[in-house]
């Protein structure tokens, strides 16, 4: 299926019942005075994060989403029935924005998660309410109100532990396909990637991240040129980075520490705190290189490129090094997983005790 990241829709939550106006008939009850009864409340549309869901394609052909309306009251003082809510399913990863005044309502990152996005319509209140000793039969009612109703901008950003980067044809998906159970594919073309794969990476029993393919980027992608700007933001979840750079280019005339340079600045006027997020070097397709060629080739990628970080040497298509980097990759992740959690357990509640003896945080 096609990978869908961007949708608009509108929703409009149900009108609120009108309130009712109606008077006591009772036999032997000749005062029986009002009982008209309140409108119901408008049905409410929510939007809920399900794990089963990694698109937005559904939403290609059903873009309207309208709640029910609420009863109107009725005799005897009944209060209509409030009209059914409207829940919508999104995948997780989900962020909901207002398309009127661009303001992010929600960013939905876990299963089951649910966001109010426009919220039914009071009910209307019946004439039992403007009663009154000057006023013993009125006539008066009010309507239900309307139900809110807005257009949305929903965009996907995957979840991911991992994000690789590189430039068309660095081989990103060969090396996931190397590494996880993932499909995406694979030509001697560049862009044959279009939109992002995710991969589940097992280094073993009970431990295991996430890593993303994204479509490469080119130079002038950042101005919109390309089909990898698109998607840059769904590096922004992502933990680490893998800069993918192919050690011998198809075409003679491109170089990889130019295009590794390239890549970069196009990272850095997308989003200067992504291009400052964790990142590693992974020089790809030592297969290409003779054995006795290759930690000289590597060294000088390095080297002009003034490379400080980790640099691992792999070949995806056989295979060679990915072991050895994906358990780096995964000692890495842990390491920041705990040290999450001992910051957290770090941040304890102060408690003083007040003036009564008792104990406030």
């Amino acid at each position: 299926m096609k990978f869908v990241d961007e949708v608009t829709i509108d929703v409009h939550a149900g009108d609120g019942g009108n309130g009712s106006a109606s008077f006591r008939r009772e036999k032997f009850v000749p005062f029986g005075g009002p009982d008209g009864g309140d409108g119901g409340r408008g049905g409410s549309v929510y939007l809920q994060a399900d794990e089963g869901l990694n698109t937005l394609a559904d939403f290609r052909h059903a873009r309207r989403f309208k709640a029910e309306r609420g009863e109107n009251g009725m005799s005897r003082q009944k209060t209509g029935r409030s009209g059914e809510d409207v829940v919508i399913q999104v995948p997780i990863g989900t962020t909901i924005h207002d398309e009127g005044t661009g303001e992010q309502l929600g960013d939905l990152t876990h299963h089951g998660e649910q966001l109010l996005v426009a919220a039914g319509g009071r009910g209307g209140l019946g004439n039992l309410h403007f009663k009154s000793s000057t006023n013993r039969a009125p006539r008066q009612t009010t309507s239900g109100k309307p139900g809110e109703e807005r257009r949305l901008r929903l965009e996907l950003k995957v979840l991911a532990d991992v994000g690789l980067l590189g430039m068309p044809n660095a081989g990103k998906s060969t090396f996931i396909r190397s590494v996880s159970a993932a499909r995406p594919t694979v030509a001697d073309y560049p862009f044959t990637t279009l939109y992002p794969n995710l991969g589940v990476v097992r280094v073993e029993a009970h431990r295991s991240f996430v890593v993303a393919d994204i479509p490469g980027l080119i130079e002038g992608a950042a101005e919109g040129a390309g089909l990898g700007v698109r998607f840059l933001k769904h590096l922004s979840r992502t933990n680490l980075l893998l800069h993918l750079v192919d050690a011998l280019p198809a075409d003679p005339d491109h170089d990889p520490v130019t295009d590794a340079r390239a890549l970069v600045a196009e990272l850095e006027r997308f989003s200067p705190e992504l291009a400052a997020r964790e990142r590693w070097l992974v020089v790809n397709k030592l297969d290409l290189l003779a054995p006795e060629d290759r930690d000289a080739w590597v060294a000088d990628i390095v080297s002009r490129l003034g490379w400080t970080g980790p640099v691992f040497s792999i070949s995806a298509i056989t295979g060679e090094g990915t072991a050895a980097l994906c358990q780096a990759v995964m000692n890495w992740l842990e390491s920041q997983r705990r040290d999450e959690r001992e910051r957290a357990d770090a941040v304890v509640p102060t408690v003083v005790q007040s003036d009564d003896g008792h104990d406030r945080q």
